[in-house]
């Protein structure tokens, strides 16, 4: 069995006293995999997802990273423990009065404060070149980007500080197609870039996530549905599964299932 990055054990969330976000969820993220989170609107991906990044606590249940319990960390040991993680948002998130470059130093800047600069813009511009990005479109600012320079610009950000645990909170959200498949495409060669690194998408797009998928974990009503490969959700007899297949996955994608994004596993 490989090893376990991330251990979610029987985690609950109220925020009134009353109605529970998370109700009962464990789930284990294993190391050095991609595993898409996927659900309907509603089920607990963004909540938890933010409980694995430690920004909110649970009401009860246990969460451990790498072995460690980050629910009794304080503020400060969050802080530094988040070192370790790496996040492309859902848009991007860049600052508009920073150049690409600027973009990706600022966490260089905050966190690594003991390095040289030029040493900072070297790191920083390695993972521009490693993120896709033209070396000519480096001092441009997110209003002169399209929205593929700005998803790689991001991208390189979060790999600046060569973090452990990358995430992706649903990075394809009102792309079209063609952008979608390109985004797609950044996760998977960056994966096989990163040996070892634990890699996480949070997504609605089930096609996207058979595409790039190791492990596709499926949440309901604050638990755990189902987790398993592609294959295991095509082929499920589970009511609701049946249900987000027929919705979210063209019929193509049978055949296509057991066809990784070569580029990512070459």
């Amino acid at each position: 069995m490989n090893e376990i990055a991330i251990d979610v054990s029987d985690v609950r969330k109220t925020f009134d006293g009353k109605d529970f976000v998370l109700n009962g969820m464990s789930l284990q993220i294993p190391k050095g995999e991609i595993t898409v989170i996927i659900g309907f609107s509603g089920t607990g991906k963004s909540v938890l997802l933010k409980h694995i990044l430690g920004l909110l606590k649970p009401t009860s249940g246990s969460i451990k990273v790498f072995g460690q319990e980050i629910t009794t960390m304080t503020a400060d040991q969050l802080t530094k423990f988040r070192q370790r993680y790496g996040m492309l948002f859902q848009y991007a998130a860049l600052f508009d009065d920073m150049t690409a470059l600027e973009n990706v130093l600022f966490p260089l800047r905050e966190h690594r404060r003991e390095l040289p600069r030029s040493q900072m813009v070297e790191i920083a511009m390695r993972r521009l070149h490693d993120a896709g990005l033209d070396e000519k479109h480096y001092g441009k600012i997110p209003s002169e980007m399209s929205g593929g320079m700005r998803k790689r610009v991001g991208l390189a950000r979060a790999l600046a500080l060569d973090p452990e645990i990358l995430i992706y909170d649903e990075p394809t959200t009102g792309l079209d197609p063609v952008l979608t498949e390109m985004v797609d495409n950044l996760i998977a060669s960056t994966h096989n870039l990163k040996k070892g690194t634990t890699s996480i998408v949070v997504s609605h797009d089930l096609y996207a996530a058979f595409r790039i998928a190791d492990n596709v974990a499926m949440l309901d009503a604050g638990k755990l549905l189902l987790f398993g490969t592609p294959e295991d959700f095509l082929h499920s007899d589970i009511e609701l599964v049946k249900r987000f297949v027929a919705k979210g996955v063209h019929r193509k994608i049978e055949s296509q299932a057991h066809e990784k994004i070569e580029v990512s596993r070459e």
